[in-house]
């Protein structure tokens, strides 16, 4: 059972006392085929890809968004969308290598969804700001202030959440997501027409990329890297390709406008797609959208579009893997460690947090999907079932397989036990999946 702890000066005394205390043991790392490490005998109640195994590592911990782990200690940083106790982030510890966490730590005042671990310093964003923090023997200390690197940014209604990913060099790049369905005269209303240009094109819809080594720069100071997504909660430099990588939720309401768009159309289209970004990059929303069928950008209905003309989007960049719609990726994650089986190498882990507007299909999405990758940083076969699940209702997919994967019998993302949200890998190998609906946190493990 997890103990919350609001103070952090009480929960490092603790481990203090712990580590000092004559018959308690010294905290030490877990490492691959640890005998210790013992799986739930349901896995948690996630099903899995053959070969893989799983326990719940941290439960209840609030609305849990994206994560990092310390590739030293292993320490796991959770952040979380609403504050638990007054605080947004969760230090985590498995202090007597059962696997599991057994010391937990709060802090940070605010809300959000970022996080990253990047040379020494923990970055967690908010929705208006990115901080970091300076990690000492792997965790944030009770003295240990927030450094402000991104601030003063304006808080959206809409795709409002700065995920962010750090490149290794230094590099900060942050997601401002449009606060928009399709830059329309009015927003979601059957009818009304985009517009030409779209001004919110200045400020939102793509990657910005800032100097993570700097304090207290505003938007001005960072650049436009990458423009034309509508929202990228998902980011993650690839360290093997050297380029950072984004997955775009589609937009919304292709129904509005009849004719070719049916409801199933919509339900269908336009793709959730993976995105290879490059400096300069232009994936062409509000003005065009993918359809994953004919593997074209197609003109959006707003800009006088049908259904089969491209028009000005034949010239977009295309994503590298498109989805169903709607299916809501919130979190990539390319693995790096040596514990999984040697095809997992480098390939890429993503998180689908799931429908609420896939009628009158079944809802789609709430799995975690693996994507092995070739060596020119492009996927080198189809989407594969990892873990799901999730939702804790009837589901179709076949771990390990394509056929009906994610579709399931839900009526609304109200109605679904756990949403799986974020991604992160362990110092062993392991892969950690959290959860946005109670917080729980499991540890995935190849088996022995």
């Amino acid at each position: 059972m997890n103990r919350y702890v609001p103070l952090l000066t009480l929960a490092l005394l603790a481990t203090l006392t712990a580590a000092t205390t004559p018959g308690k043991k010294s905290p030490r790392p877990t490492r691959p085929g640890t005998s210790a490490i013992k799986p739930d005998d349901d896995n948690g109640g996630l099903k899995l890809a053959p070969g893989f195994s799983a326990l719940v590592y941290a439960d209840n911990l609030g609305r849990a968004r994206h994560a990092a782990v310390d590739p030293t200690t292993g320490t796991l940083f959770v952040k979380l969308e609403r504050l638990k106790d007054g605080k947004g982030i969760v230090q985590l510890n498995d202090t007597n290598g059962d696997g599991r966490a057994d010391q937990t730590v709060l802090f940070g005042n605010y809300p959000g969804t970022g996080a990253a671990v990047v040379n020494g310093y923990l970055y967690a964003s908010s929705d208006t700001s990115v901080y970091r923090y300076k990690l000492t023997n792997g965790k944030v200390m009770a003295d240990t202030q927030p450094e402000p690197i991104v601030v003063g940014l304006t808080l959206q209604r809409q795709h409002a959440s700065k995920s962010l990913a750090v490149s290794p060099d230094g590099k900060l790049f942050v997601n401002f997501g449009a606060p928009s369905n399709a830059c329309q005269e009015k927003d979601r209303q059957p009818g009304s027409k985009g517009q030409m240009p779209c001004p919110l094109l200045d400020n939102y819809a793509g990657i910005w990329v800032f100097d993570a080594n700097k304090t207290n720069q505003r938007q001005s100071d960072g650049r436009r890297y990458a423009t034309g997504i509508r929202n990228a909660v998902a980011l993650d430099w690839n360290t093997a390709t050297n380029t950072l990588y984004a997955l775009q939720h589609g937009r919304d309401n292709l129904n509005n406008w009849g004719g070719a768009f049916t409801d199933e159309v919509s339900a269908e289209l336009p793709s959730e797609e993976f995105l290879m970004v490059k400096d300069g990059a232009d994936f062409g929303w509000p003005y065009c959208y993918n359809d994953h069928y004919q593997n074209k950008k197609m003109l959006a209905p707003e800009y006088g579009g049908d259904g089969k003309t491209q028009d000005q989007c034949a010239g977009k960049d295309k994503p590298i893997m498109a989805f169903p719609g709607h299916w809501a990726p919130n979190d990539v994650l390319f693995y790096t460690g040596n514990q999984f089986p040697a095809r997992y190498k480098n390939g890429a882990f993503v998180c689908f947090h799931g429908s609420w507007n896939r009628a009158p299909l079944k809802q789609g999405g709430y799995f975690v999907a693996f994507i092995p990758f070739g060596k020119d940083g492009r996927p080198s076969g189809k989407y594969e079932v990892f873990a799901e699940n999730f939702a804790g209702v009837a589901e179709q997919g076949v771990p390990g397989q394509n056929a009906n994967a994610g579709k399931l019998e839900l009526a609304s993302p109200g109605d679904a036990k756990h949403r799986p949200m974020g991604l992160a890998q362990g110092p062993d190998g392991s892969l950690y999946i959290t959860d946005s609906v109670k917080g729980t946190v499991w540890r995935v493990l190849a088996k022995k």
